[in-house]
């Protein structure tokens, strides 16, 4: 697998933060946290790239809430000024990662999302009797900080971005607990490393993609 290094400065640039921010504000510009950030929008995004350029930058905590859908799920949402970074860095990796998902993968992806996702699903239904309705239990709380990381250190060698990344992965807010045991793990292995990512609210990029 191909790596890529020389990311670090398109991701920290004035520019590429500026553009980050653009795109975070989408939709949700009359907000008082947005709106703030974008009143004093120069002097924000220098004191982010400041903080990011001297390894200053630390994540802030996360404001968690839950939702019926139709099952209790956990949703953290992230101050504003670190969806930012959270979009500075996807608008460096997404064209990396996008070309290796598969077609049939429609969440949070351009050109795809929900009615591509029906108006593929209603072609396969005419082709096929069976369908198998399946899903990870408990995905984002299972994720495992040092697999994450590592997985996209195989696509990624810049190592000031694989900073950046796990200060994102480790700031993570406490998920719902879930305990797995594998093949060769003693009863002490399900709690000796980090677990859980905080599944996003929509409006926050994708930092993590289920991916096989």
């Amino acid at each position: 697998m191909k790596r890529h290094g020389h990311l670090w400065d398109k991701v920290i640039s004035f520019e590429g933060l500026l553009r980050a921010a653009e795109r975070a504000r989408k939709g949700k510009r009359f907000r008082p946290a947005v709106a703030s950030f974008h009143f004093h929008l120069e002097p924000e995004l220098l004191a982010l790239h400041q903080e990011l350029a001297t390894k200053r930058y630390r994540p802030g905590a996360y404001r968690t809430f839950f939702i019926q859908e139709p099952k209790p799920r956990q949703i953290s949402a992230a101050p504003y000024r670190d969806r930012v970074v959270h979009h500075a860095l996807v608008n460096v990796l997404e064209p990396l990662y996008e070309p290796t998902f598969i077609h049939d993968s429609y969440a949070c992806r351009k050109g795809k999302g929900t009615h591509a996702a029906v108006k593929r699903c209603q072609q396969f239904a005419r082709r096929f009797r069976y369908v198998l309705k399946a899903d990870i239990q408990k995905f984002f709380p299972s994720l495992d900080h040092e697999c994450l990381k590592a997985l996209v250190a195989r696509k990624v060698k810049d190592s000031d971005v694989l900073w950046l990344v796990s200060q994102i992965i480790d700031h993570s807010n406490p998920q719902e607990e879930v305990q797995n045991w594998f093949p060769g793990d003693d009863l002490f292995t399900s709690g000796e490393r980090r677990r859980g990512h905080p599944h996003r609210q929509p409006d926050q990029p994708v930092l993590c993609q289920r991916v096989s």
